[in-house]
């Protein structure tokens, strides 16, 4: 793991939820209950490759808890997943659906492949494939994927057409995260990112900082940073001073800055759908291209890490400027826990990613709703919901961290575990 923590991401995981328990004081029996999936599958499906060979495939889905509603949680393409990253972000996923009080539990699933490697058709028959193990186990009222790291709406309508082939029922509402007019819903492409903002937004309000004049720096340019980066200048007014990408070429990261502030839509023109910007037309656009790292070290008031999990570590930290403020997880555990003391002894304020990156979530149980009703709501009417959900949600867990004096991690998580754990009583379980 990186970092040079002992931990990885579900023992993190675990260890949050017992610090949250310890504040709850939550009965050891219920803690106990709450630390582990309720069910986990793990698969090896072949697939038939373009060139006529079969190859197979491991995969993962792993449903944590419903006692709040059917699970809810992407279905990630990744060359490095493990089951224990699935398992983390099952569990972050359980207290994400609770903490914006939407009547779901969490769930999350991997399949171990790059998918930059393979064909459009391979994709499909990947998605397939998967649908095809998992059919009897997925549904609206069980368990609902949604993309993910390397995986698209496209590859979701393909996964909601096969279970569609299974059940022999137009069932939209079992994948959500599709293309509009195929069962999508208009405003879930930006969910995320817009999520992240609203948050922000919230954020700056409680420490008094003026949006105007902050500044961001964003680690990694996919689906969530590229709308993060647009929606913080249009909703907020503020300036965005880098974003960095993983490069699938020179298989490395790059830094991409800009004085006069980086221009979120025009980079989104010239990235591919893996998150990959193209250097040379950057570069002749006035963009300096510089190492990895380099955004962390940014003059920022507000870091965005939006790549993968376990960036922000105690090797790394000591690059954070004192200029920072907030720090708005859009990934998935992207600060390891020996990092994170050392930042809020400097009384950084952090949103944590299942409160921060709650958007994609919040709006593809919206998918659902109107995928239920057969009837489906214009853009505006999403994004008002969603602002309305993140901006409770954001303010619940700031009170809850103001009256019991705990930061704002701990904060989110014992608003989520009171609700599961409270559900569960209610259901009889404990």
């Amino acid at each position: 793991m990186a970092g040079g923590s002992t931990l990885n991401s579900f023992q993190i995981a675990q260890q949050q939820l017992d610090k949250a328990a310890a504040a709850l004081g939550l009965d050891p029996q219920v803690t106990a209950v709450l630390r582990e999936p309720t069910r986990t599958f793990v698969l090896n499906f072949p697939v038939r490759m373009d060139d006529g060979s079969i190859r197979v495939f491991r995969g993962y889905r792993v449903q944590y808890n419903d006692a709040r509603g059917p699970t809810k949680g992407g279905l990630r393409f990744h060359q490095d997943e493990t089951l224990d990253d699935v398992k983390a972000l099952a569990a972050w996923m359980t207290w994400k659906c609770a903490v914006v009080d939407i009547p779901l539990g969490g769930g999350k699933g991997g399949i171990v492949v790059d998918p930059a490697t393979l064909s459009e058709r391979e994709k499909e028959r990947v998605c397939r494939g998967w649908v095809d193990q998992m059919w009897k186990n997925i549904g609206p009222r069980m368990d609902v994927p949604a993309p993910d790291v390397g995986t698209t709406p496209q590859m979701m309508g393909w996964m909601m057409d096969e279970y569609c082939k299974r059940v022999g029922e137009y069932t939209p509402g079992v994948i959500t995260g599709k293309l509009v007019g195929g069962g999508g819903s208009l405003g879930r492409t930006a969910a995320t990112g817009f999520g992240v903002v609203v948050t922000i937004r919230e954020a700056l309000k409680v420490l008094k900082i003026d949006s105007k004049k902050s500044t961001v720096a964003i680690q990694g340019f996919g689906n969530v940073a590229q709308y993060a980066a647009q929606l913080f200048v249009e909703l907020l007014g503020g300036k965005v001073l880098c974003v960095s990408c993983w490069d699938r070429g020179d298989k490395k990261a790059y830094t991409f800055s800009k004085d006069s502030g980086v221009d979120g839509k025009f980079l989104q023109s010239i990235t591919d759908q893996y998150g990959t910007i193209d250097k040379a037309k950057a570069k002749a656009a006035g963009y300096v291209i510089e190492d990895a790292d380099a955004w962390l070290s940014k003059p920022a008031t507000i870091l965005i890490p939006a790549a993968l999990g376990n960036s922000i570590t105690a090797d790394n930290v000591s690059k954070i400027q004192d200029t920072v403020k907030i720090i708005a997880e859009g990934a998935n555990g992207p600060t390891v826990p020996e990092a994170e003391a050392i930042l809020l002894k400097k009384g950084i304020t952090f949103v944590p990613d299942f409160l921060c990156n709650a958007g994609g979530v919040t709006c593809s149980y919206f998918e659902q709703v109107q995928n239920d009703m057969n009837f489906y709501w214009t853009e505006d009417e999403v994004n008002k919901r969603l602002d309305d959900k993140m901006s409770a949600a954001f303010r619940a867990v700031h009170e809850m961290a103001q009256t019991k004096k705990v930061d704002m991690r701990i904060a989110a998580y014992m608003v989520a575990v009171e609700r599961v754990a409270w559900a569960m009583h209610m259901r009889g379980w404990i």
